[in-house]
């Protein structure tokens, strides 16, 4: 999409990927749709968005030596880790973005999804206009979305007003970062690599793959690492280009071959073992460390198994000491100690919550008037998408329904399936949804037989995937909040609550009530409006589709 200019300066772009957001990192505005949404867009022109808050993350001063851009989202997503700018579009501003590289602001871009931003756009200026100068000369003269023209036009680019209102401010000093750490099993833990290199944790694998960290200069910076070495006899280390143009790009410099030659193992460019597919899964009981963009349990393979993410380089040193380690340990010399990380955060234009007075909600016909269930308590916050849907089923487009109602929430809790019953409402933390674009996720518990999801927040992908496959959403953290402090000693993943939550739609009112029958909360959600009701009733996004078309 950025090789090709689809994805360029002052446009939106989307597809129907978590990781869209990557195109902020030359100034589009990218941001995920699902599969439903793509088709609907090919199909009538239309989709739909909620604009979001819009979050100000300002860096500052310059990366020292031997700290990169995958250093800094690490270090965001660990240090802003409450989810401050959840379903937030973000703006990169502050004088350390005119000293990142482009490679290092699409790493950055990419895995704002990981922090759980609906996008992450950096600004278009001289290092971005000087990117596409160099791009001319790679794609020819007359290429229709990449030529001088095009390129010219980014001179006068569209900037912020100087009176702009953000949600939030953010704020980091790059000068302040260290070599960092992902995990285990977390983008949310962030852990200094001095730290860790002390704790000689032993890998078994090591990934340089993926649409994060696999461009020409990661796999140059991961071959320079490694030059003159070879990985270590236990580790098993896997590289795959991020596109076809890359690899070649990479064998013609001659760093493809020094990874080979050092005993690294060669995949097709593209999507594998990022998602848990193809070769060269982690396996029970094993350690892998990745330039990947996520470590969620199970997602590279056995749930069993520990995942940490690092820079290219990190990787690449750690593949050749057996061990999670630094580039400085190869000659012979200790990790550099950190410094505390400079941070601060400011909410510049906080919103009042309102209780409204309970009023008559137009419902149309078929839509429930009254949705009720037991609710199933799932306690935790950030339950991805492989938690909820495993990978290794996404791809298996044969499974019947009765299947992924059996593996549904399988890597949450085994014990999921036995435990619940359809009709259920699943009551679950802050997040819920986080990952990937999966619609299984949705429609996994659609075929478990439950038609209501409750929690405290959602993710932005997960919520779209909900309302374009028809299986309804509230939010309310209140309800999670009190069930915690009931359940605050149960270490059970799921847990039936004898709680019965009834939501009466006519009236956009919750009223819960517990085993004994008595009423612990009743309060006004938000009203389910006609349009999105309408998708509801017609099964979803494709039914509303073929009623569209069919007018």
């Amino acid at each position: 999409m950025i090789e090709e200019g689809y994805a360029f300066p002052l446009n939106l772009t989307v597809a129907s990927d978590s990781h869209s957001n990557t195109y902020g990192g030359v100034g589009s505005l990218g941001t995920p749709i699902v599969r439903t949404d793509a088709a609907s867009i090919w199909a009538t022109g239309q989709t739909w968005w909620q604009i979001p808050p819009v979050a100000k993350v300002e860096l500052r001063g310059e990366l020292q030596k031997g700290v990169t851009g995958k250093d800094i989202i690490v270090a965001l997503c660990g240090e802003f880790n409450n989810d401050e700018v959840l379903n937030h579009a973000i703006e990169f501003v502050g004088d350390g973005v005119n000293k990142l590289s482009i490679d290092y602001r699409l790493t950055i871009a990419n895995m704002t999804t990981e922090w759980g931003a609906l996008s992450g756009l950096f600004p278009v200026d001289k290092t971005l206009v000087d990117f596409y100068k160099q791009r001319l000369q790679a794609v020819g003269p007359n290429h229709p979305r990449i030529n001088e023209t095009t390129v010219s036009e980014l001179s006068n680019p569209l900037a912020s007003d100087n009176d702009a209102v953000y949600a939030k401010h953010l704020v980091i000093d790059l000068s302040s970062l260290s070599p960092s750490v992902s995990g285990p099993n977390s983008v949310k833990i962030s852990t200094s690599l001095n730290e860790l290199a002390h704790q000689n944790i032993k890998i078994n694998k090591a990934y340089l793959v993926s649409c994060t960290n696999s461009r020409l200069s990661d796999i140059q910076a991961a071959a320079d690492v490694i030059s003159n070495h070879q990985v270590h006899p236990d580790v098993e280390f896997y590289v795959a280009a991020a596109s076809s143009l890359v690899q070649q790009d990479a064998e013609q410099v001659g760093a493809w071959q020094k990874l080979i030659d050092a005993g690294a193992k060669p995949l097709p460019a593209g999507c594998g073992p990022c998602i848990g597919l193809g070769a060269g899964l982690l396996k029970d009981g094993e350690v892998g460390i990745s330039a990947t963009n996520r470590n969620f349990k199970g997602r590279m393979g056995s749930r069993d198994a520990l995942a940490y993410l690092a820079s290219p380089e990190v990787v690449a040193a750690s593949a050749v000491l057996g061990r999670i380690g630094g580039v400085e340990e190869l000659q012979g010399e200790p990790v550099k100690p950190v410094t505390p990380i400079v941070k601060s955060i400011t909410q510049e234009s906080p919103v009042e919550a309102t209780e409204e007075a309970a009023g008559a909600v137009e419902v149309l016909d078929g839509f429930p008037k009254s949705i009720s269930g037991e609710l199933i308590l799932c306690n935790a916050d950030n339950i991805n998408t492989d938690g909820i849907y495993p990978g290794k089923y996404t791809y298996q487009d044969d499974i019947p329904k009765s299947k992924m109602a059996e593996v549904c929430m399988e890597n949450y809790d085994s014990q999921f399936h036995s435990k619940t019953k359809p009709g259920d409402i699943i009551i679950s933390g802050y997040n819920f949804g986080t990952g990937s674009s999966r619609e299984q996720a949705a429609t996994c518990i659609l075929a478990r037989g439950i038609n209501l999801v409750v929690a405290g927040s959602f993710g932005n992908i997960f919520s779209r995937n909900s309302i374009n496959n028809a299986l309804l959403t509230l939010e309310i953290p209140k309800l999670i909040d009190m069930l915690r402090e009931k359940y605050s000693g149960s270490d059970e993943l799921t847990i039936r609550t004898g709680w019965v939550l009834t939501w009466d739609v006519t009236t956009a009112q919750v009223k819960v009530v517990d085993a004994d029958g008595n009423v612990v909360l009743q309060q006004k959600v938000g009203e389910l409006g006609t349009n999105l009701q309408d998708i509801i009733v017609k099964g979803g996004l494709e039914g509303w589709v073929k009623a569209e078309l069919s007018k």
